[in-house]
């Protein structure tokens, strides 16, 4: 089921960019879906960084079968040690540790991420080992469904950028910055059309 605000963010979008509006059109009755719970997410996230769609699901498919759950009061209890047979590297054990620790100790709390603004979510997310701006705003769209973000390092949407606006002229970073500003505040639902302007398949992450 789509966010509920997706169908004003369409409409909104289309109105204001002839370009957007094609998009629109095109996947009409199409969107964003959360994909599971928030730690869950996390932790896949880092387990699948820097190899492989099949490498990964193979990697997370060992790691879930080596705890009772995927849970952080079952990672801590397995700890580092009890990782080893995953294929998890000793980064990623570390990584995935410290993600479920601040978990347990409450350093990262989805129940109060309602009350806080995007920014502030992305910065307790990034103070995790592992856990880039890339990884955080990825979370941001595709587990908190949050309307206006706009991954400014994401190849793929710098691609589909200059692709549709820019007749494939590649642009600096602070121009794209400033080009995203005509979508607030739905940046999300316009990088999720641009993500699909290029792969016609659902992104997820």
């Amino acid at each position: 089921m789509v966010p509920h605000y997706w169908q004003q963010a369409a409409s909104d979008l289309a109105a204001a960019d002839a370009r957007m509006a094609e998009l629109v059109e095109r996947y009409a009755g199409l969107g964003l879906a959360s994909r599971g719970d928030p730690f869950a997410t996390l932790a896949r996230s880092i387990v699948g960084q820097q190899i492989s769609v099949k490498a990964a699901e193979s990697v997370w498919g060992r790691f879930v079968a080596a705890l009772s759950e995927v849970s952080p009061q079952a990672i801590m209890a397995a700890g580092e040690a009890g990782l080893e047979g995953c294929g998890l590297s000793r980064r990623k054990r570390e990584y995935v540790c410290d993600l479920a620790a601040h978990f347990v100790e409450g350093r990262l709390d989805p129940a109060v991420w309602e009350a806080m603004d995007d920014e502030a979510v992305i910065v307790a997310l990034t103070e995790v080992r592992g856990v880039g701006r890339w990884t955080a705003e990825m979370f941001m769209i595709f587990n908190q469904l949050r309307p206006d973000i706009f991954p400014l390092d994401d190849l793929g949407l710098q691609r589909a950028v200059f692709e549709r606006y820019f007749a494939g002229a590649k642009q600096p970073r602070k121009v794209v910055a400033e080009f995203g500003e005509r979508w607030r505040p739905w940046r999300s639902v316009a990088t999720w059309y641009l993500w699909r302007s290029l792969d016609p398949l659902p992104v997820e992450y």
